[in-house]
């Protein structure tokens, strides 16, 4: 396809979509102005952030702290990680399409229509012809729709259970400060074990289980930020890859940057 693509976030949805953009011939790069604060860094190209290139899925993302040497990046198969504040980035070059999967469930994402010929938008806060020009649903409800007209499905409901477990799976930071790991990805931990703190606060696991995902160590976090999941699954939960959500969210979005998706099709009407 040839289309540069910018994506704002750095996660896995956001990394899924690189990928499948990276497959289809575009020129991708992500963008994050801030040390991500990703859970499931084993599925994602987060940690190119703090450790300057990351591999996933037999593609590699590299830190870039200026435009300069995009050109480079993309002549090497890479896919640039833009450390930078998103108007440096937007700004910086002739974007084709603009992906917004950031993920900001409680905020509604600022309108962003002009800034590149097409912009995707996904998930809770997204409303065609006002912030975005196409959007994908994110919930369970409707994943991997694509709206065409009106908005996205307001944000409603617990996540999905496993094994009975639903947002108690996730750990949120108790305080605003900087995350210390005491565990990593992938150990088995016992209730009440401690898998990170903030500040002087602990951070435990609320029931046996894997952990499945733990933001990176030495991140600055807010009070209510996501920060760590705890899987009840030992030995069947996925750890890295591209999970289902992530999976259907990129074809989608693939889909709408290469026109595979005509008007009418696997659409969601408001």
């Amino acid at each position: 396809m040839g289309s540069e693509v910018l994506i704002r976030g750095t996660g896995e949805i956001a990394s899924a979509v690189a990928v499948y953009l990276a497959r289809e011939g575009c020129r991708v790069a992500l963008q994050s102005s801030r040390p991500p604060i990703a859970i499931r860094r084993r599925m994602a190209f987060s940690d190119a952030y703090f450790h300057g290139a990351v591999a996933f899925e037999g593609l590699q993302a590299r830190r870039l702290e200026t435009l300069q040497d995009i050109g480079d990046v993309w002549a090497r198969n890479e896919i640039p990680l833009l450390a930078m504040e998103f108007p440096q980035a937007v700004a910086g070059r002739s974007w084709s399409v603009l992906v917004d999967a950031r993920m900001n469930k409680q905020q509604v994402p600022e309108p962003q229509m002009g800034l590149a010929p097409l912009v995707v938008g996904m998930g809770p806060g997204c409303t065609v012809g006002g912030n975005v020009d196409v959007a994908v649903e994110t919930s369970w409800d409707r994943l991997g729709q694509v709206v065409r007209s009106g908005s996205t499905l307001k944000l409603a409901g617990e996540p999905r259970a496993v094994l009975g477990q639903a947002r108690s799976r996730f750990r949120y930071a108790p305080v605003s400060g900087i995350l210390r790991a005491e565990a990593a990805i992938g150990q088995r931990v016992k209730a009440g074990e401690v898998v990170a703190r903030v500040g002087d606060t602990m951070v435990v696991a609320p029931f046996d289980g894997i952990v499945r995902g733990l933001t990176h160590d030495g991140v600055p976090v807010e009070t209510g930020n996501k920060i760590a999941e705890i899987d009840p699954r030992p030995g069947e939960v996925k750890l890295s890859g591209i999970d289902e959500r992530p999976r259907r969210i990129a074809e989608a979005v693939a889909g709408i940057v290469s026109g595979l998706i005509p008007a009418g099709q696997g659409e969601a009407e408001a």
